[in-house]
């Protein structure tokens, strides 16, 4: 897809393209992501049979890794075992400014709860000049008495 000598610069979007669709190729362990409000989600994993001790997550520059695995038991002799006991990884790749708030573990589902607080908001007084008048530099206001006017810019953008 970026192959194109047209696209330079885009290695790191066709590598995180190629993260994404090897991940979605496995179905296991399934999962869900929720809205839980204006600014945080929820990752949910379902890894019934896991207990914390198998379960590692890592942050690993922008993406969320999520590996499970068990430890067999030799002691036990199973007469039909349709229990599956496969280790797993999971990857999820994180938008810039997410932050991962925390995981917990309960009844077989690995919450994992992530945020994106809201960027700062930026305000920058712009100094407007009449036309040929030099320009005096930021926070200072010529002392000629002119009818310069200062307007307040603020920039939402999220």
């Amino acid at each position: 897809m970026f192959n194109s000598p047209l696209l330079l610069g885009f290695e790191q979007v066709e590598r995180t393209i190629d993260r994404v669709a090897k991940s979605a190729a496995d179905g296991y362990p399934p999962y869900n992501i929720e809205r839980m409000g204006e600014h945080a989600l929820r990752i949910t994993l379902a890894v019934a049979g896991f207990c914390e001790a198998d379960l590692s997550i890592r942050l690993e520059d922008s993406q969320l890794v999520v590996r499970g695995k068990q430890v067999d038991d030799k002691d036990r002799v199973y007469l039909h075992r349709g229990i599956a006991s496969r280790q797993f990884q999971r990857s999820f790749v994180l938008a810039d400014g997410i932050e991962v708030d925390g995981a917990t573990l309960d009844n077989g589902l690995l919450h994992i709860d992530l945020s994106r607080p809201p960027p700062p908001t930026t305000v920058r007084t712009i100094e407007i000049t009449r036309a040929g008048t030099p320009r005096a530099s930021a926070g200072q206001r010529s002392g000629s008495g002119s009818e310069d006017r200062v307007i307040d810019v603020v920039d939402l953008a999220e």
